[in-house]
């Protein structure tokens, strides 16, 4: 009974051990595609895969079996493109990116996103992908949905929208920015046409997060989009600003329900020490479980966490390309909300502060954060939050967190190499992340307290990029990893491919344990006892259930025994044990310890399987058979021969008498029993061989010099020399050596020379070498005895050689000897010749010509190189691209003499060797190369023809009389203008080469200078001032700029009440054109008066820019149809002769004034400071107002001024004992100097807040006294009647010099502050006639002309027009500046404003409406409305932009550049000139391409162009809301909350304030 029980236990533990192989062996399934992946998702109640390639979307089964696919591209289309593409030109098949994909299972529809057509989106059926649900390209840009640019990441989250009770769906979108694409960054799409909205319309129009300032500058990078407890959250990463390119990782928070935007806040993520990992990767949001969320709340870091919570896992990387690691870090998202609440909470009632640190910032504006008095209105200021905790209107721009304020983690993982995607998941508590990599690996890690990489997925998918599509099935027990052309699907674990409880352990999966009463490594929910106690067992800290031990640990098979067991320590309830032993027919060395004969057919044991079994008592009563461990064990069985049977392993006993081997029994003995002993191996060598390979070895061995055992082995036939092991049948090991003597010794001096070890011998019989008991000699001769026959030669190479010999030759043959002493002698013909033991050499090519021939051949090449001469013809074989040559040896003939080439050509020359003519290749005047002849010549002769050698001689000869007296002269003059032409020559290399230095050295100076000062803005009021109204007498005070009339008391009251009532007729259209049209026909309306009515205008209408444009386009439309058909059109807008071409001037001013601050103030304001330093760098004459250093020939300083450059230290009197470092020139004035101090000192402020000149006082202390330093006093020095103005150097100031700059009380009293004041004065009023660097021309003339002709000295003074190289030089210097100016001005590709993009439209549609009007005309109507009108206006005058003062040798470098932009703009072809010639042309293709690129945009609508102007009227209002906030007394007034209060009700707004 008992074997039955035993066999049917065997048989179920085969068939638990076949299923565990089988279900571990499952295929890892996989699906390719053609063409990159860009983005996957699945169906989360189908399981579908839906994978979104280029060109391709494919839906999969969850098997990933393709059940359909619909074709996407390539299409019809081109960059510029408006859908639909029909209406296009320039197009071409395009790829078509999968941008975005979405499941919406609501309707059943996957939304789909591509790169084509401006990034449309279309609606596919979830159950066929192949029927498209809907797709329209007619709608225009408010459907466009993604971006084009192929490196543009677009993310998106389905989401509801409550309008008027009803929710309905919608997906929002954030993306980032592309050069052709919409300026909507966040957006809310519809997903069903409603009132006025179509599909996939953008229903939320925010000009906060939807324009301008969200452009380029922040590079947006999104990379997750995900929706939780009513918030949606964007993932991404981006710059802080325009000046600093690195990236920083943001999380941006919105209410789902909010229909503005005005939630939108954004709080950067830090990920590392100091930020290390700035730039996030990847992302996934799940719920910690609950060990990694005790471990992350006892951390003290993150708060209270709690399993359920939900956590963001992301991988970032740092922005440095030489830093090659990658971390995962975990922030809670209640960690972000919170952070994001103190964010929101202090810029409502805190001031923007967090424990008096500012935390609030407004990354997409340049204002401060505008904080509410709500705490003076409302006594409960914690109420704030909670009432406006989606924001509200009065929030002027999204917010932000403070770098101080972001949230910063330590990486809960960091690797080597680039992370890319990131999925996690929770099991028995436990939180495992699946990171995957470049490299197309996907690791395994336990989140835990030290978090650790156990494994890698398996699946084939090394070598690729894993992408961001890394996601679980629907029942987390797969995951599917996605690279560049593969999806694959592989198990979360591998469990049941351990087959131990040991191996299942070492995994620390937290997957995987051992489940006890199975015998198999499961997850804990396959375990059907896992639940009780030691049930299942998982690693660390658990260890295994084995047998420590059995005894006996072997047992004689005919024997019974009973076999003790025992455990590690592990409690089983109600469980009982018995034992079972099955006999292993596999048996091997794996399974047995001892040594296994199977190979000799012999075998003295057997290896048998030991189980403990366990009988479990279910509930119901049900028995069953578990294995628990398995051990080894051997049952042996004693064999027959004496040696085998003593040499065991097991005890056996040899009984001699009756030759059997029994068990050990000590009752038993006698001289007839053979006990148990060890027998030692023997290892030897047995070498017979024949000629053919075949040997026999003979093997014995002794015991106590008794031979125990004789055996012949079987028989082995080899080629070469071997190694081999042999067992015997007295289990001993032989290594034994197999060899062939003939082989390699095929004569009897290389047989004599074999290792003598080995016995090999030459056998004349046999003509062989053979080993030496297999040679049959005749007689008793002895084999090792014989003589070799005698040498034998076969050959000699090569055979023929000189009759002086001296060549080497190689001779070969047999019984040639083997060592050098074996040759006693060689002779050839009688003649000894020296042995040269091994002597070779190989000829080696050195070059071919020629390189190259054609494909056919027939080219005659030469080979030159080295041991060339080797060998004879018939050795030589060239080959070249595997196709044979036939060769020929050539040699060039060399004549050498005088006058070949005077004398003749190589076609007159004939040429002889001996009485054979050769062939004249090459003639040259002192050398002739000949070839030789084909046949030898008898004799060595050379004769040439010369046959016009006479007549030219005489020519020459007639020539040289005539010409000789007339070349003397000619000489002479030649010598003397060469010796006056390289002088100048010289001079002018000499020039260039200095300033082309000087421009090397300066160039790092300009850009570090530029970049480290901030940029001095206007503020809107003062930028308008200056554009709009002209400059008068008054300046500031003029009344145009303040307003204030001087009007009689008595009369105050009437016309403050007509004017009321004037600014309510302008609010009349009708009135207001008429209005305008009467004043023009006025004749004393003079354009100075035009100009101050239309700025006028502007500023009374400016709140109501939408009706200041209507009135402009009205104006304008009149203003074409008179120029059109009465004048030339080409002349419109060319000058403001009229108030609307003022108007459009203002227009423009107004509307390009954020795209000014934002894009262009920036280069414009590196472009003069660029000039300033250039020209500052060299003397400049303070009185004609002339430079060493400009752009404008007029304004060059055409003398050599000799300077040089002083550094002095600067104490500013009252600001402290620090002095300051700054750079003059010697020649420089006094005044000229303090420009530079205090351009230096004050550096950091604008220069309207800086000290004047004429208010400041420089005194040097060259010893204990001081000197004040004046352009002009007693000193000065005079020249005639001139007067030279004070230089530093006429103080003979030294460099490192210590001046004092101190301030003036009356500096209209300047000259008064030295001694002789008075007396000083009067000298210097007595004549104004000073001069700086140049005195007048007129003035020198008369004194040169006096002293003697200026012929005379004219040729030691260097050419006026040598100085024109300084412009080149300068242009040089500043090309770079003037470029990005042009490039931010002229550049279609990045952000055009709307106004540009709606007005050039406005222009393009005009003309269409008249035959008369041609690209040309259209051309200059665009140059005359922008580039002259506004651009070359702010490029001229810069203290209109910003706070800085332009003096006249830079305005005159200014107008240069503003002149060349005019010219450019001109579609004329365009002269040469000295300043700046080649700009002009690259200029004008700018300017051609970016007209070009603005017409193929995106048209802006009227709505949108309003929705715009009211947001610029918008933004100055609060610009003026922000000056009362900085000023004192309207804060005491509370001004602000009042203007806002009156805004709002203007506007008819429903505010709480």
């Amino acid at each position: 009974m008992a074997s039955w029980v035993s066999l049917l236990l065997f048989l179920f533990c085969q068939s638990i051990s076949q299923a565990q192989e089988e279900s571990s062996n499952n295929p890892v399934l996989e699906f390719t595609s053609e063409t990159p992946i860009n983005n996957v998702v699945q169906d989360p109640q189908t399981g579908r895969i839906y994978l979104g390639a280029v060109n391709t979307i494919f839906q999969l089964g969850p098997s990933l079996r393709q059940e359909a696919r619909a074709e996407t591209g390539p299409k019809e289309d081109s960059r510029t493109c408006t859908p639909p593409a029909s209406a296009c030109q320039d197009t071409k098949l395009m790829p078509n990116l999968n941008k975005l994909l979405l499941v919406h299972p609501s309707n059943g529809s996957l939304i789909v996103c591509g790169s084509r057509y401006r990034g449309i989106c279309s609606l596919l059926n979830l159950s066929n992908v192949e029927q498209q649900l809907y797709y329209s390209d007619s709608k225009g840009e408010k459907t466009y949905v993604a971006s084009i640019e192929d490196n543009v990441n677009v993310v998106g989250v389905m989401s509801t929208y409550k309008k008027d009770s009803q929710n309905f769906n919608v997906f929002v979108v954030g993306k980032g920015y592309g050069s052709l694409d919409s300026t909507k960054l966040i957006s809310t799409r519809i997903l069903q046409d409603l009132r006025e909205w179509v599909v996939f319309e953008s229903i939320i129009e925010a000009s906060t997060v939807q324009t301008t300032p969200f452009v380029p500058k922040y590079l947006h990078d999104f990379r997750h989009a995900f929706k939780e407890d009513g918030f949606v959250y964007f993932l991404f990463s981006r710059t802080l600003d325009g000046t600093d390119n690195k990236n920083l990782t943001f999380v941006s928070r919105l209410c789902e329900d909010d229909h503005h935007y005005y939630s939108h806040t954004e709080l950067q993520l830090n990920c590392g020490m100091n930020n290390r990992f700035n730039k996030v990767q990847a992302a996934y949001v799940a719920s910690p479980g609950k060990e990694l969320a005790r471990l992350m709340t006892e951390s003290g870091i993150y708060g209270k966490v709690v399993p359920w919570s939900k956590v963001l896992f992301m991988v970032a990387r740092p922005d440095d390309d030489d830093d090659n690691n990658s971390a995962l870090c975990v922030y809670p998202l209640n960690s972000i909300n919170e952070r994001l609440v103190d964010i929101i909470s202090a810029c409502y009632s805190d001031s923007g502060k967090i424990s008096g640190f500012p935390a609030v910032d407004i990354p997409y504006s340049s204002k401060t954060c505008v904080i509410l008095l709500v705490c003076y209105l409302f006594p409960l200021q914690k109420d704030l939050l909670e009432n406006y905790k989606c924001g509200a209107d009065f929030l002027p721009s999204p917010l932000a967190s403070k770098p101080r304020f972001a949230l910063k983690v330590n990486p809960a993982l960091t690797k080597s190499g680039l992370l890319t995607s990131v999925a996690v998941a929770v099991e028995n508590d436990h939180t495992i992340a699946f990171l995957g990599n470049n490299q197309g690996e996907v690791f395994k890690v336990h989140l835990t307290t030290d978090p650790y990489v156990y494994s890698k997925v398996p699946g084939d998918t090394r070598g690729e990029k894993v992408n961001k599509n890394l996601f679980f099935d629907l029942g987390h027990s797969h995951l599917y990893i996605t690279t560049e052309k593969k999806i694959t699907k592989v198990p979360v674990q591998t469990c049941l491919q351990k087959k131990d409880c040991q191996s299942c352990v070492e995994l620390r999966d937290p997957y995987c344990g051992w489940c006890v009463l199975e015998g198999r490594c499961t997850r804990r929910s396959e375990c059907r006892r896992a639940e009780e106690k030691n049930g299942w067992l998982w690693s660390p800290k658990q260890q295994c259930v084995k047998i420590v031990s059995f005894y006996p640990p072997n047992l004689s098979c005919k024997k019974t025994d009973k076999v003790q067991h025992c455990f590690t320590s592990h409690s089983f309830p109600q469980t009982l044990f018995f034992c079972s032993l099955f006999v292993s027919l596999a048996v091997n060395m794996d399974f047995c310890t001892g040594r296994s004969l199977m190979s000799l057919h012999v075998l003295d044991f057997v290896c048998v399987r030991a189980c403990v079994c366990a009988f479990v008592l279910q509930p119901n009563y049900v028995c069953e058979s578990i294995f628990f461990s398995l051990l080894f064990t051997c049952s042996y069985s004693c064999v027959s021969r004496c040696m085998s049977c003593v040499a065991s392993q097991w005890g056996c006993q040899w009984n001699t008498r009756d030759h059997t081997c029994s068990d050990t029994d000590d009752s038993v003995v006698g001289p007839n029993i053979i006990k148990q002993r060890q027998v030692s191996h023997l290892k030897g060598r047995v070498m017979d061989s024949d000629h053919r390979g075949v040997c026999l070895i003979n093997a014995a061995v002794r015991h106590k010099n008794q031979i125990l055992n004789v055996n012949v082995l079987p028989v082995y036939t080899i080629q070469r020399q071997e190694n081999v092991m042999f067992a015997s049948p007295l289990t001993a090991s032989y290594p034994v050596t197999l060899y062939n003597c003939s082989m390699g010794r095929e004569d009897c001096s290389l047989c004599k020379n074999a290792d003598p070890k080995y016995r090999c011998v030459w056998c004349s019989r046999q003509k062989a070498c053979v080993y030496e008991k297999l040679c049959n000699q005749q007689g008793s001769e002895d084999p090792h005895s014989t003589e070799c026959p005698n040498p034998e030669i076969t050959d000699i190479i090569p055979r023929f050689g000189p009759l002086r010999g001296g060549i080497a030759i190689t001779i070969r043959g047999s019984n040639l000897g083997i060592h050098k002493e074996d040759i006693k002698r060689i002779t050839v013909v009688g003649e000894t010749c020296i042995h040269q033991e091994e002597k070779y050499s190989d000829p080696i090519p050195d070059a071919v010509k020629p390189a190259r021939g054609p494909k056919a051949g027939g080219t005659l090449i030469t080979i030159s190189g080295r041991f060339l001469d080797t060998g004879s013809k018939d050795d030589v074989q060239v080959t070249i691209g595997g196709v044979d040559f036939t060769t020929r040896i050539t040699v060039t003939l060399p004549l050498q003499g005088r006058g070949f080439s005077r004398a003749m050509t190589a076609k007159e020359a004939q040429a002889f060797v001996g009485d054979v003519q050769c062939l004249v290749n090459t003639l040259q005047d002192d050398k002739l190369f000949l070839d030789p002849p084909s046949t030898p010549p008898r004799a060595l002769k050379v004769k040439m023809c010369l046959l016009h050698l006479v007549f030219m001689t005489a020519v020459l000869l007639c020539l040289w009389h005539v010409f000789r007296r007339k070349s003397q002269q000619a000489e002479r003059e030649y010598e003397k203008v060469k010796h006056q032409l390289e002088n100048l020559e010289e001079s002018v290399r000499d020039r260039c080469k200095k300033e082309f230095t000087d421009l090397m050295i300066e160039m790092e100076d300009h850009t570090n200078d530029l970049s480290e000062g901030r940029i001095p803005f206007l503020d809107y009021k003062t930028y308008t001032d200056r554009v709009f109204f002209l400059p008068s007498k008054d300046g500031a005070n003029d009344v145009m700029i303040t307003g204030r009339l001087d009007i009689p008391e008595a009369r105050r009251a009437t016309v403050t009440q007509a004017l009321n009532q004037f600014s309510n007729l302008l609010n009349s259209k009708t009135f207001l054109i008429n209005f305008i049209r009467t004043l023009e026909r006025s004749h004393d309306f003079n354009a100075r008066a035009k100009v101050y009515f239309a700025s006028l205008l502007t500023v009374a209408l400016h709140g109501k820019l939408e009706y200041y444009t209507d009135i402009m386009r009205t104006l304008l439309l009149e203003l074409m149809e008179e120029y059109v058909h009465s004048k030339n059109p080409k002349l419109m807008l060319r000058r403001s002769e009229t108030v609307v071409e003022r108007m459009l001037c203002n227009w423009m001013s107004i509307c390009l004034y954020q795209f000014l601050k934002d894009s262009a103030g920036e280069p414009l304001y590196k472009l003069f400071r660029a000039i300033k330093h250039q020209i500052e760098k060299g003397p400049v004459d303070a009185r004609v107002k002339k430079a060493k250093y400009t752009l404008n020939d007029t304004g060059l300083l055409g003398d050599d001024v000799e300077y040089s450059v002083l550094t002095l230290q600067v104490l500013v009197q009252g600001e402290g004992p620090d002095v300051t470092p700054v750079k003059v020139l010697n020649c420089d004035t006094i005044s000229q100097v303090k420009e530079k101090i205090i351009e230096q000192v004050y550096r950091n402020q604008p220069y309207s807040q800086r000290p004047k000149v004429d208010s400041v006082t420089l005194e040097w202390r060259p010893g204990s006294t001081g000197q004040i330093l004046s352009d002009l006093d007693l000193t000065s020095q005079k020249e005639g009647r001139w007067k030279r103005i004070n230089t530093l150097a006429h103080y003979n100031v030294r460099d490192n010099a210590t001046l004092v700059l101190s301030r003036v009380l009356h500096p209209q009293h300047n000259y008064d502050q030295n001694q002789e004041n008075h007396e000083e004065r009067n000298a210097l009023l007595e004549d104004d006639k000073v001069f700086h660097l140049v005195r007048p021309a007129d003035e020198l003339d008369e004194i040169k002309s006096k002293r003697g002709s200026i012929k005379d000295k004219s040729m030691t003074k260097a050419i006026t027009e040598i100085y024109l190289t300084r412009l080149l030089s300068v242009k040089g210097t500043l090309q770079q500046f003037v470029d990005d100016f042009f490039r931010s001005v002229l550049c279609s590709g990045a952000v055009v404003p709307p106004a540009v993009k709606y007005f050039f439209d406005f222009l393009d549609e005009q003309a269409l409406k008249h035959n008369n009007v041609d690209e040309e005309t259209i051309h200059i109507w665009k140059t005359n409305s922008l580039p002259l009108r506004f651009w070359v206006n702010i490029l001229k005058n810069p203290h209109f932009t910003f706070d800085v003062h332009v003096s006249e040798v830079v305005d005159a470098s200014l107008s240069v550049i503003a002149q060349t932009f005019m010219d450019a703009c001109t579609k004329s072809e365009h002269k040469l000139s000295r300043q700046l010639p080649p700009l002009v042309s690259s200029v004008c293709v700018f300017v051609c391409s970016y007209y070009k690129g603005i017409r193929q945009m995106v048209p802006v609508s009227d709505q949108d162009m309003n929705t715009h102007l009211a947001e610029v009227s918008r933004v100055r209002n609060t610009s003026i809301i922000a000056s009362l906030d900085e000023d004192p007394a309207a804060q005491s007034k509370q001004l602000t909350l009042r203007l806002q209060q009156i805004a709002a009700a203007l506007e008819n707004k429903v505010t709480d304030l």
